[in-house]
């Protein structure tokens, strides 16, 4: 009688539990020390370039995420590291663009607070201003002063909500190929 007492009341909290459970998904994860978490980190969904042709001016390469409605928090930054083979590439940061959308379909542009790349490390970080809620598919765009030579380059992706205290979650790497001249233009 007692242990059929305890398996009930078990399964009560274990439903309430859940039934609290309902409203999470608009909620960030946020630790005791104030450090905010995604509920639902972003997706990369692709890397792309306007240009593919080695030693080329003009490219822009774009990184586009889609941000859930579950995230919990808006976005707040994303950095953006170059594989260390493209240690030869400048990006022309002034030149940093984002808006909603896909660099096919491009929408509002999203307002940027700042662009500044790591010296030693060449991670690019773009902090948006508002931050950007969930719900969006935005496109970020860096333009390299000029395509480097042919090859496969890797992009690690980030993301930060917003917050003093923000956890990036990295969303996998964005692949950009460049082709000899007379490759492939899309």
């Amino acid at each position: 009688m007692r242990q059929s007492r305890i398996l009930i009341g078990s399964l009560i909290a274990l439903s309430v539990g859940l039934a609290g459970l309902v409203g999470w998904p608009g909620r960030a994860v946020q630790l005791s020390n104030g450090t905010v978490y995604f509920n639902h980190p972003p997706l990369l969904v692709r890397a792309s370039t306007t240009q593919n042709a080695a030693y080329i001016y003009g490219a822009t390469y774009y990184f586009e995420l889609n941000l859930s409605e579950k995230a919990g928090e808006p976005l707040g930054k994303v950095v953006i590291s170059p594989e260390p083979s493209l240690d030869n590439v400048d990006f022309e940061l002034e030149k940093t663009e984002a808006f909603e959308g896909n660099w096919r379909h491009e929408g509002a542009a999203l307002p940027i607070k700042n662009v500044i790349q790591d010296p030693h490390t060449q991670a690019i970080a773009v902090t948006f201003d508002p931050p950007v809620p969930p719900g969006r598919t935005i496109s970020i765009g860096l333009r390299p002063e000029r395509n480097p030579f042919a090859g496969v380059y890797l992009f690690g992706v980030t993301a930060f909500p917003a917050g003093e205290v923000a956890y990036g979650q990295f969303l996998g790497y964005g692949r950009i190929q460049i082709y000899e001249r007379g490759g492939i233009f899309w």
